[in-house]
């Protein structure tokens, strides 16, 4: 049986099989974790709050899927691919959805419109992905 990373590996698919290396992983993660104490501080627009935790919770779930060893070339798909990287589900992946077509409106269209709950659902999201990467093993190098 395959897994849900090969079926989305292979020509004009999203996915490609890429050896895990521990320093990308390792600075995946501390810029996901950099941006996310950040987009924590109340003192900042609620849209560069919105920025930080999107983008936080962007590096650490592509540092989970580089710990599989696959590289995506859809920004999307490392949120879509949460319940087999972290085992996380819809509670946590539905929220980074939303936010992600919320930040490609502002981002293509000059319409970003979040509120304070969809700010506080992001950043709770994002720590719940940041707790399960972790609670990682270490990645062997060869």
């Amino acid at each position: 049986m395959t897994s849900p990373f090969e079926n989305l590996t292979g020509p004009g698919k999203p996915l490609r099989a890429e050896l895990p290396d521990s320093k990308e992983f390792a600075g995946l993660q501390r810029m996901g974790l950099a941006r996310l104490q950040d987009a924590q501080k109340t003192g900042l627009a609620l849209e560069s709050q919105f920025d930080l935790a999107y983008n936080a919770a962007h590096a650490l779930c592509l540092a989970a899927l580089r710990w599989h060893g696959y590289r995506s070339g859809n920004r999307f798909i490392v949120f879509q691919l949460l319940p087999h990287t972290l085992g996380l589900g819809p509670e946590v992946w539905r929220v980074l959805s939303k936010c992600h077509d919320a930040r490609n409106l502002g981002e293509y269209e000059g319409m970003l419109e979040v509120d304070t709950r969809l700010v506080a659902d992001l950043i709770t999201a994002c720590q719940l992905v940041a707790n399960k990467l972790s609670a990682l093993p270490p990645l062997n190098q060869p």
